[in-house]
């Protein structure tokens, strides 16, 4: 039996920036949580659409998380993920 792919899930977010030229938001409270996709090309395209609804505003920006980046299944476990098993 083969060895399952593993999932490559990506966080589309965005909001209000501080500076259009930095990736620090205004109001951390207030940023727009579009959507975790099961793929790049799909989130892409949720990017895309909230970054055209946004378009007109030069302090608003979107971004794609590559959330699958963050670990890796052939690393040891941390410590505190061991606590929810």
């Amino acid at each position: 039996m083969s060895k399952p792919s593993p999932q490559r899930l990506h966080l589309v977010f965005g909001g209000e920036l501080v500076d259009p030229t930095r990736s620090e938001f205004a109001d951390v409270s207030k940023i727009d949580i579009v959507g975790m996709y099961p793929n790049y090309a799909t989130a892409y395209a949720a990017w895309k659409g909230a970054a055209h609804r946004t378009v007109d505003d030069a302090h608003t920006r979107y971004f794609i998380a590559h959330l699958h980046r963050l670990r890796d299944e052939e690393l040891e476990v941390s410590p505190t993920e061991e606590l929810g098993n």
